[in-house]
């Protein structure tokens, strides 16, 4: 009997071979042995979107069964918005030591001399595809194809009406129609892609759009939302629960196929909550966008049943610990530079059941997002420390210039001067603005295991603590900002960027 339900759908997509994608120096035999990547990255799904992080309406049976089976990192933190979240991961660095400051042009191009993820996994022989959103650059070297990635798909228009029910598939630069939702069209180009890699090791990084503004789904799976949440909530949910429906069917393909025991699944979501938080948000305070615990903690999910048994971790963990994981995972020794500039952390030894002694580590983070111009006066508007179960936090506006860009008023200082007016509407919530984009009175520290909503600040009950963390974090602005403004992480936005592409 199948672990998962097979939800299966018939495509016109035709995919090509993978013909001649072996690296030299591997023999079949020697790849044979590698585990098989599957890593999926959700876009806009918060933590509390799932049942089995306690969503008390929102039914994922695919995501729970996943979740069961899996390593799962319950202390993972991400960055509060999509290109950095993708930068970390691609990098194993902090997404400022690439230049990545936002989600707009120029400053999510992450910086085109890193070495990213597929470009190691290639040398250990496998093939690798990207399927669905890059975000971190387009253009002549920043592009997915001169990243290390031999095999492409994209949606035309993906966030606009046409892009989301039988849309217009790019594969490897080519165009091709295709049928159903959008969703259902990435993963069949997923499944296909794994049915053409079978016999070696591949890495397929499969980066949906959902659930990501503008809100579509099919009706099927908004319906049984209608009714119990307001309307965007309901299309909200439906577009999780198509994601869901789409898990189960990748799954089921595994099992199928008989690579599941030899396969790591990954799934994690980029950054913190968004249209679900007013409804569930596993009681955290905070949202996409903000440097509060709810903007940056994510699941992270490990399937590997072949080496790792369920089980969860507390440890502090960060995206970057991707990069270097994956590649000792797959045999490839990092560069000397490399090894000398990531900030993440092997997970191997907690993957596999063993303690870490990571005492002093801490994880940095800025929401970032600032007018062009404004990073030497941003240090302190969205910043946070982590430190074990601890998060230093602090929130101040500064005043913007005169003369911005229309697109760099959209800024996050400028959602902070709003809020010091008193507003109660913000992104993603319609009353609790108050409440998820607060602002603090310098930094305050909170134990976000014993208190997610941050209500009791103990700073003064733990004053060295709250010094020590806020110290280090100036040590660590001091660090990237130079290599930061160097890559362009201080450029203004493009003029009239979010008007004519409705996207954050």
């Amino acid at each position: 009997m199948k672990k998962y339900s097979c939800f299966c759908k018939t495509s016109q997509l035709v995919i090509t071979g993978l013909a001649g994608l072996s690296a030299s120096g591997y023999s079949l035999a020697a790849e044979a042995q590698k585990p098989n990547i599957v890593f999926i990255l959700t876009d806009d799904q918060g933590y509390g979107d799932m049942g089995r992080t306690g969503n008390p309406i929102l039914k994922t049976p695919n995501m729970d069964r996943l979740y069961d089976q899996s390593v799962r990192f319950d202390n993972f933190c991400v960055e509060a918005s999509c290109a950095p979240s993708r930068t970390a991961l691609m990098t194993g660095m902090y997404p400022f030591k690439s230049g990545v400051t936002h989600t707009i042009p120029p400053r999510e191009h992450a910086a085109k001399d890193r070495t990213i993820l597929p470009q190691l996994l290639k040398q250990a022989g496998y093939g690798t595809a990207v399927i669905g959103k890059w975000h971190i650059g387009e253009g002549p070297g920043y592009s997915p194809k001169d990243r290390g990635f031999d095999y492409v798909v994209s949606i035309v228009g993906p966030q606009q009406e046409g892009g989301f029910f039988n849309p217009v598939a790019v594969r490897n630069g080519k165009q091709i129609k295709s049928q159903g939702f959008r969703e259902d069209v990435l993963f069949d180009e997923a499944i296909r892609f794994i049915d053409e890699s079978k016999d070696r090791p591949f890495f397929c990084y499969l980066t949906p759009w959902s659930p990501h503004t503008p809100l579509r789904a099919p009706e099927e799976d908004i319906a049984p939302y209608r009714g119990k949440v307001d309307e965007q909530t309901a299309v909200f949910f439906g577009m999780v629960a198509n994601l869901d429906k789409n898990v189960g069917r990748l799954m089921a393909r595994l099992d199928e196929l008989g690579l599941s025991s030899n396969t790591i699944v990954m799934m994690m979501n980029d950054n913190g909550g968004t249209h679900g938080v007013d409804t569930y948000n596993a009681g955290m305070r905070g949202c996409k966008g903000t440097s509060w615990v709810g903007g940056f903690r994510a699941f992270s999910l490990w399937r590997w049943p072949a080496k790792w048994a369920p089980h969860n971790v507390t440890a502090l963990t960060y995206e970057a610990d991707v990069l270097p994981t994956l590649a000792e995972i797959a045999g490839v020794p990092l560069s000397a530079e490399l090894e000398a500039e990531k900030d993440g952390y092997s997970l191997t030894p907690l993957l596999e059941g063993r303690s870490v002694d990571w005492e002093d580590r801490m994880v940095f983070q800025h929401v970032g997002r600032w007018a062009g111009g404004m990073a030497a006066l941003s240090k302190y508007t969205d910043a946070a420390v982590h430190w074990k179960n601890y998060m230093l936090v602090r929130r101040e506006p500064s005043e913007d210039p005169d003369g911005l860009s229309a697109a760099d008023k959209q800024s996050s200082n400028n959602n902070l001067m709003r809020i010091q007016k008193g507003a109660i509407q913000a992104p993603f919530t319609k009353a609790n603005a108050q409440f998820h984009w607060g602002l603090t009175h310098g930094w305050e520290l909170y134990d976000v295991t014993a208190d997610p909503a941050c209500k009791k600040n103990i700073a003064g009950q733990m004053p060295e603590l709250a010094q020590r963390m806020a110290a280090a974090y100036d040590v660590w602005w001091d660090k990237v900002f130079p290599q930061m403004i160097e890559l362009g992480g201080d450029k203004p936005a493009e003029e009239n960027w979010y008007e004519t592409h409705n996207i954050r």
